[in-house]
């Protein structure tokens, strides 16, 4: 593995830029950027706005990383950010033709503020 197989992305945004989509899971904006499984899982919360945030600054994390590692057109809903039977966020890339790609991942929401760091190799 060179230097160039390895990348990082972290975003930070405002949990109240998506309290309007709070209550509507409809919203064109959420069925653009949200798997149906990460939507079931944002509001079955008290506050929905939470998840819709961190989640959303996952999936931009993700997408700096992956462009870093030139990787390009991805969509966000390719993006699926889940949790394993621990309770720890992973990432799934919804296309085959990024299996070679390892991701890691850290959420954390509090303050008003949501934010994600990704850790991303190339393996091949």
């Amino acid at each position: 593995m060179n230097i160039q197989d390895f990348a990082t992305g972290i975003d930070i945004e405002k949990i109240s830029r998506f309290d309007k989509y709070s209550s509507d899971k409809n919203a064109p904006f959420i069925t653009r950027i949200y798997t149906t499984k990460e939507i079931e899982y944002c509001f079955s919360y008290k506050n929905p706005a939470e998840h819709l945030a961190v989640r959303f600054c996952a999936k931009e994390a993700v997408y700096k990383a992956l462009s870093a590692l030139n990787i390009q057109n991805i969509q966000f809903k390719q993006i699926e950010i889940t949790n394993n039977s621990d309770g720890v966020p992973i990432v799934k890339i919804q296309n085959k033709d990024y299996d070679n790609i390892i991701i890691k991942i850290s959420l954390s929401h509090g303050n008003g503020n949501a934010m994600a760091s990704v850790f991303a190799v190339k393996t091949k």
